[in-house]
């Protein structure tokens, strides 16, 4: 890329994402209202597509939460079509369905921004047991895979065994129609999310996970077929996102080997439509031109520094029950308040340990770094505190943010922890405030905002806007599970005043920015919902 277009990109990134921003006065431009005669349909399928359909076996694995995010794996489950199954039945499966009146609606093991699931799941394999070469689309409502492409003789010779690839593509629509401009930032967001609970499932089966980085956009269209235009015509497109190799430690295989026998596939099946209609965001078009990812080098694993075991969690559930009770929180008790153990705990689980999930599947330099506005822990001063998640910001942020904050080091905080306490004050209202006037964000026991390196990244690639909104979306899928085996709840937020954030913390340039918010509490259920099993409606024979 020349000087001239790298410099257009980043222009386009940072203007689209400073017109996107919430303000006290205005909010980014959206609808103006929700059309609900146009609303997304929000399961893709491949009419004419053959259908496999996937077992339910989930609920086979007794592996315990404690024992998949600590890294005790279990001996490394046969690939076959059980084990494939269970792995996309707990990532990006159907957690249960929920019903208020004549109103019946799912939630999934990926959260998501309005639960409108802008990600599309992809199977991509070679020859395994009960499952033919090729590429495959995952319909999360029937459990069943369609087969999109079935692979030649040349495609099972440059597959190595061993493992398998996911893929992930984002439909931007679903977020755009109830979001407008900011929805390309939330589909970032659930495409991170998705990424660490992909690395979860996987890791439910023994398996390791990790991002196959070096793919450009174009080779994933390649390979998924989002490339094909007559397979999407008066479709919704996919904008591809990321693959993943998930099985053993082997390589996985080169672009260039995977591509050339995928010349001799066969394709099959066309996109239905989601909505009659559509309203264009030309911003959205506009960043996502600018953020195309080119085919990279592979990089090698960046070291990290050695971190002591995490701490245990308080409850010690099944890894597919937590997993699958996992929601977001529509209102806390603002009574609740965790120990400092618990808390500490949570925030060790985003530091980074690149043998267990999530972490297995991002390699990648620590670019976020959560600010928190603390309201119930016990034994820990309500305040602003700031967890430095990679030793290199330390002096940045301190240059970057008010120049009157404490930087005091907690004094019962594990020293391995990087918290430090800013300034010790109740920001309860300050924190309702920023969360677009949300009573959430102050009812809880705490809340923070995702301050993520801006600049830096941005000026080494402009593709690594994506990637800054993946790393805050595989850090709060991590918080989501981690509050869960809390025995709290947490509610991801996109919706925040940006700048009154950075206005709180003294932030003036865009050295750092605040992409994804959080709260965790007590939750306030709502007795008027009512709760049904995921997959009770397949009904099918032999399966739970």
């Amino acid at each position: 890329m020349s000087t001239d277009t790298a410099a257009s990109s980043v222009a386009a990134i940072t203007e689209y994402h400073q017109r996107s921003k919430h303000h006290l006065q205005r909010y980014a431009p959206g609808p103006g209202g929700l059309d609900w005669a146009n609303q997304p349909d929000p399961f893709r399928v491949f009419e004419a597509a053959p259908k496999v359909r996937l077992p339910l076996t989930a609920d086979a694995l007794t592996v315990s939460y404690a024992a998949v995010s600590r890294g005790r794996y279990r001996t490394p489950a046969a690939l076959d079509l059980d084990a494939i199954a269970a792995l996309f039945e707990l990532s990006l499966g159907i957690s249960a369905w929920k019903s208020f009146g004549a109103s019946r609606w799912a939630l999934r093991c990926n959260p998501s921004s309005g639960n409108l699931h802008p990600t599309e799941g992809y199977l991509v394999c070679p020859d395994l047991p009960d499952l033919k070469a090729g590429v495959y689309h995952y319909v999360s409502r029937d459990h069943q895979f369609e087969r999109r492409a079935l692979a030649g003789p040349r495609f099972a010779r440059a597959f190595p065994a061993g493992g398998v690839i996911v893929g992930l593509t984002s439909i931007h629509w679903r977020e755009a129609w109830k979001y407008g401009m900011r929805a390309y930032r939330y589909g970032q967001h659930d495409c991170g999310h998705a990424i660490a609970a992909v690395a979860y499932a996987a890791a439910c089966l023994g398996w390791q996970t990790r991002m196959l980085g070096e793919w450009g956009d174009a080779d994933i269209a390649a390979l998924l077929g989002q490339d094909r235009e007559a397979d999407f015509l008066g479709a919704e497109r996919e904008e591809t996102e990321i693959l993943l190799w998930v099985g053993g430690d082997n390589a996985a295989p080169p672009p260039d080997a995977l591509l050339a026998a995928m010349r001799e596939a066969q394709w099959l099946g066309r996109a239905n439509r989601l909505s009659p209609e559509h309203v264009e965001w030309r911003d959205i078009d506009r960043v996502l031109a600018a953020a195309v990812k080119p085919r990279t080098e592979a990089q090698p694993l960046r070291p990290h520094p050695e971190l002591p075991p995490l701490a245990e969690p308080l409850l010690d559930l099944p890894a597919a029950t937590l997993i699958r009770q996992r929601r977001s929180a529509t209102d806390f008790d603002g009574v609740t308040s965790i120990s400092a153990v618990a808390f500490y705990t949570m925030l060790d689980a985003l530091l980074p340990r690149p043998r267990f999930a999530p972490w297995n599947v991002w390699a990648e330099t620590p670019w976020v770094h959560p600010a928190l506005c603390v309201h119930r822990v016990v034994g820990l001063a309500p305040g602003l505190y700031v967890l430095v998640r990679n030793a290199r910001a330390l002096d940045p942020l301190r240059q970057g943010l008010r120049r009157e904050w404490l930087w005091q080091r907690v004094p019962d905080c594990p020293a391995h922890i990087p918290l430090y306490l800013l300034i010790p004050y109740d920001l309860r209202e300050a924190a309702r405030l920023i969360s677009c006037h949300q009573a959430i964000a102050a009812d809880s026991c705490f809340a923070l905002g995702f301050l993520t390196e801006f600049d830096a990244p941005l000026g080494e690639a402009t593709w690594q806007y994506r990637r800054l909104f993946w790393e805050t979306g595989v850090l709060g899928q991590a918080l989501y599970l981690e509050a869960e085996a809390a025995g709290v709840r947490a509610t991801g937020m996109g919706c925040f005043f940006d700048d009154e954030m950075h206005a709180l913390l003294g932030l003036e340039s865009t050295a750092f920015q605040s992409l994804y918010h959080f709260t965790v509490g007590g939750a306030v259920e709502d007795p008027r919902l009512t709760t049904l099993p995921p997959y009770a409606h397949l009904a099918r024979r032999g399966e739970s």
